[in-house]
């Protein structure tokens, strides 16, 4: 016996549900402004429900009712992105800044006086992801991965009422064909702490920093779990643009996302030349405290789309584009002794263990002191107290020693003279800076790096 149709009137009223339900999300979660209250919604939401479980003809891909998370997945699919998912260069100082804007001026033949249109936004400190949508439709996202493929994560990105099901235009923007958005998942400070406070009272598992929540949210294999996770989203960019006009700039293509509905963030400018770069990367400094989701520099990207052309790509990075860092957070900790790493090509690496501090959104107990020139020139001794810091928010090291803190019994370095690992002996080139090991593959460490570095993806 086949199931009865739905009534032109009922398929009518499933439609508007969607798209007030829909107006409703876009309101509450990409503009900050809730439009009806929370009752209201539920009261349309539990409609829709029960329209779609008496007609299941209505129950569509992109209906709001399927963002609650459906069931487990075994694994997560790769995904070959159209267009690879680069990353970007990195500048620390205004210099690299200067060096940057310089390089491109010359490859566009434009002159300092004249200055090239740069677009000026957040980094913000999150997952990066692809949303493709086909005709208007949510069709698939996936994580950046190695930039060629990711991993299919549709299931749980439709959990983020952030992230539309459906494209709906404003008057004069067209819905493409096919678009692949590039954003970021994250999760806002707020949400972060309600989320743990909650957790806490509980007795569950606390997220650590909301950067790694994101991350871990978007991989779980329970899309009902990160349907559980206060996750938004950004949109900041394209990969693939067919059946609508393409704009002239940057700027204009994050204005046309925002016209499909599609959430960016309002902290972004156009600036010219370094002086407008620098002024942007200054005021956003002194406001990030202030922001309420996390960010670790700002990106600059030369605005004309044409121009991003020819400027092209360098390796795994786009020329056209930077992204300026704000210097590392820093902490203190105490050295709680020195040993030593032994690499794949014998080299001998002091590293300092540390009593654990968090800093840069992590909990750090080792920091690399580089080799035995690094130590002498900050003199960093067993008991005393350091200043960690995360060196491009990455890699952890010690910047410097407080002298003032250093107990009587602070016990000095000293490089041995056999690797710690095998026994054999220990050699410096007198041109180089490192203690090497001449174990060779005699020396397990050297076999264990050399058999990691043979795997690795590279």
């Amino acid at each position: 016996m086949s199931a009865v149709a739905a009534p032109v009137e009922t398929k009518t009223r499933a439609q508007a549900l969607r798209d007030e339900l829909e107006a409703h999300n876009h309101s509450y979660y990409v503009l900050d402004v809730p439009s009806v209250p929370d009752a209201e919604y539920d009261r349309l939401f539990r409609e829709l429900q029960a329209l779609e479980a008496q007609f299941p003809e209505l129950l569509t891909a992109d209906s709001p009712t399927q963002r609650v998370g459906g069931a487990p997945l075994a694994a997560f699919a790769e995904v070959r992105h159209a267009v690879p998912m680069l990353s970007l260069n990195n500048a620390f100082e205004a210099e690299e800044v200067e060096a940057f804007d310089r390089r491109v001026r010359e490859a566009l033949r434009i002159d300092a006086l004249e200055g090239v249109e740069y677009a000026a936004e957040l980094k913000l400190d999150g997952l990066a992801i692809s949303l493709t949508y086909e005709d208007g439709v949510f069709v698939r996202g996936a994580t950046r991965g190695d930039g060629a493929a990711g991993e299919d994560v549709t299931a749980n990105l439709r959990t983020i009422r952030a992230i539309p099901l459906r494209l709906s235009a404003a008057p004069g923007a067209a819905i493409p064909a096919r678009l692949d958005v590039r954003g970021e998942v994250m999760m806002r400070r707020v949400d972060f702490d309600a989320y743990n406070a909650r957790q806490q009272t509980a007795g569950e598992k606390l997220l650590v920093n909301p950067r790694n929540a994101a991350a871990g949210s978007l991989r779980q294999l329970d899309p009902r779990m990160t349907a559980a996770r206060p996750l938004t989203f950004f949109a900041y960019g394209v990969g693939v643009l067919e059946g609508a006009a393409r704009p002239a700039t940057h700027s204009a293509m994050l204005d046309y996302l925002q016209a499909l509905r599609l959430p960016v963030n309002r902290e972004r400018a156009v600036v010219r030349g370094v002086a407008g770069l620098l002024d942007f990367y200054r005021r956003t400094g002194e406001k990030r405290a202030a922001l309420d989701y996390d960010i670790d520099g700002v990106v600059y990207k030369v605005n004309s789309l044409v121009a991003q052309e020819q400027l092209g790509f360098v390796s795994r990075a786009p020329r056209f584009a930077v992204a300026h860092k704000f210097p590392a957070e820093e902490a203190l900790s105490v050295v709680d002794s020195i040993d030593i790493q032994v690499g794949r090509t014998g080299t001998l690496t002091p590293v300092a263990r540390l009593q654990p501090v968090f800093v840069g959104g992590v909990t750090v107990t080792n920091a690399t002191l580089h080799n035995l020139d690094q130590v002498r020139a900050k003199d960093v001794r067993t008991g005393d107290t350091v200043v960690v810091r995360r060196a491009g928010d990455v890699i952890p090291e010690v910047a410097r020693v407080l002298l003032e803190r250093r107990p009587a019994q602070a016990q000095e370095f000293h490089m041995p003279t056999q690797c710690p690992v095998c026994g054999s002996g220990v050699e410096r080139e007198e041109s180089e800076a490192a203690y090497r090991c001449v174990g060779g593959l005699f020396c397990p460490a050297q076999r264990k790096q050399a058999l990691l570095h043979f795997a690795s993806r590279r």
